[in-house]
């Protein structure tokens, strides 16, 4: 089950959006900004039904 997000870039402020495996459950990952190419951390939570996206710096 595929979901697009859209998030600001915790660093250059850009609107990006990001396509979210939400089959998967709990996730974190990185994955480098489209814009200012700097790592940004993407705590994923999801029960199936439900789901929520915090992005943050690495160093946040």
């Amino acid at each position: 089950m595929l979901e697009v997000q859209e998030y600001q870039c915790p660093y250059c402020g850009e609107a990006v959006e990001a396509v979210l495996d939400l089959s998967a459950g709990d996730q974190q990952y990185i994955e480098d900004c489209p814009v200012c190419c700097r790592p940004i951390v993407f705590d994923l939570r999801s029960d199936g039904v439900d789901w929520s996206l915090e992005v943050r710096g690495e160093n946040d």
